[in-house]
């Protein structure tokens, strides 16, 4: 579905390249370690940056000459995700229409969405009111209203404690199976990939490697500098 093909990307001194092909339904988790380029694969993929080579295609077609907005994509990052001054559903409804003017099939939409992330009695609240996983939950729906079949996540869930954390993720890898969506996803956390993730691929400073199953994450690995990488986040865990 998403092939990065001979993408080279330059910012300041560093140099990130990427080459690798992820197929529809998976569930991606980017590893690595802090700057190796795991954000700089997602904003590629969105469009807020542009390649200085390469082709990035989705389904066979080109998308680099597409906006972000145009992208059939959506994105989840760690925080600023809703607008303080608007309501849950408001908030859920921008994914939808801009001025938030939906139709009766897209106000149906929203509430089967709101029912599937469990927020629907959430809807007519502001967001000061409501705990950082339920924000967290909002912003999910606003997601999944949007019907686009690749959804990123820039580490969303980071600042949740260990379990909502696994709870989040778990729901989104429900989500996306049920609407058949393909979810790339930044983590820091190797027990988070381990625990949703179908497939992972490892950043190494600046090159991403082959996207390879999950049951391959091990300190068993060929690569060095992965079996480095896990080697000290477990250390990490256990201190």
């Amino acid at each position: 579905m998403i092939k990065f093909s001979d993408v080279n990307y330059h910012y300041k001194e560093q140099s990130f390249h990427f080459d690798l092909t992820i197929e529809a339904g998976s569930v991606l988790a980017i590893l690595g370690p802090s700057g190796a380029g795991k954000s700089t694969l997602l904003n590629l993929l969105a469009g807020f940056i542009e390649p200085s080579q390469g082709d990035i295609a989705i389904n066979g077609l080109s998308i680099l000459k597409q906006s972000p907005a145009q992208r059939p994509l959506s994105i989840l990052f760690q925080d600023n995700n809703l607008f303080s001054h608007l309501t849950a559903y408001q908030n859920i409804a921008l994914g939808v229409h801009p001025g938030m003017k939906l139709n009766e099939q897209q106000k149906q939409r929203l509430q089967t969405v709101s029912e599937q992330v469990e927020v629907e009695a959430l809807l007519p609240r502001l967001p000061d009111k409501l705990s950082g996983g339920q924000q967290q939950r909002v912003a999910l729906a606003r997601c999944f209203v949007q019907n686009k079949p690749i959804l990123l996540l820039d580490e969303p869930f980071s600042a949740l404690d260990p379990v909502l954390r696994v709870n989040m993720l778990e729901r989104v890898k429900s989500l996306a199976k049920r609407e058949n969506v393909t979810v790339l996803m930044v983590t820091h956390d190797v027990s988070d990939a381990l625990a949703v993730a179908s497939d992972f691929i490892f950043i190494d400073q600046g090159n991403a490697l082959t996207v390879e199953p999950i049951k391959h994450l091990t300190r068993e690995h060929s690569n060095q500098h992965l079996v480095n990488f896990l080697s000290a986040e477990v250390g990490k865990d256990e201190s």
